[in-house]
């Protein structure tokens, strides 16, 4: 339950302040325990980061993925796979990781994230392939470019509203597939 409680304090911290804002005085104030108590569940910031990934991604990517099985067109699929991500950019878990994305991490936890994208790219390969895409790996991590672009401007709280952000990036995502 601590180290539950300690995570969830970890994506608050990096939602509201960035990487900056994720400090083990910081985590011990948030969830009551004594600062030397957060050294006895993580060894470092970069560990709090990696157990985030480890289990915050995969729920993303089960996320997207019930979005796209949903669908039943292979353009259909692409939609939601753009669509459902940009949903998530408001989830505090969504927010959480992105601060961490910016942030100087060490080398294990930068693999761990780049590890969790890929797994989340490869969900679309396939849709990508049925709509006749000669290189749909490579399709794939531009479809995901866009994406984090999107999500990059949502961020940012630019002037255009969320939706018209994801109607643009659905569109860009699938003029570009189908070339």
């Amino acid at each position: 339950m601590q180290r539950a409680a300690l995570l969830d304090a970890a994506r608050s911290l990096l939602s509201e302040g960035g990487t900056e804002a994720l400090t083990f005085p910081a985590l011990a104030e948030r969830t009551g325990l004594a600062r030397s108590s957060v050294y006895e569940y993580f060894r470092s910031r970069a560990a709090v980061v990696e157990e985030l990934c480890e289990v915050d991604f995969p729920l993303w990517a089960a996320e997207v993925s019930a979005a796209m099985e949903r669908a039943t067109t292979a353009e259909a699929k692409v939609e939601a796979y753009v669509r459902q991500q940009l949903e998530l950019v408001g989830d505090r878990r969504h927010r959480a990781v992105v601060a961490i994305s910016a942030s100087e991490l060490d080398a294990g936890a930068r693999e761990k994230i780049r590890a969790a994208h890929g797994g989340l790219v490869a969900l679309i390969v396939d849709a990508l392939g049925e709509m006749g895409h000669e290189q749909p790996r490579l399709a794939a991590m531009l479809v995901q470019g866009i994406v984090d672009a999107a999500v990059r401007r949502i961020e940012l709280g630019a002037a255009e509203e969320p939706g018209a952000i994801a109607d643009a990036a659905v569109s860009m995502a699938l003029r570009g597939v189908r070339g």
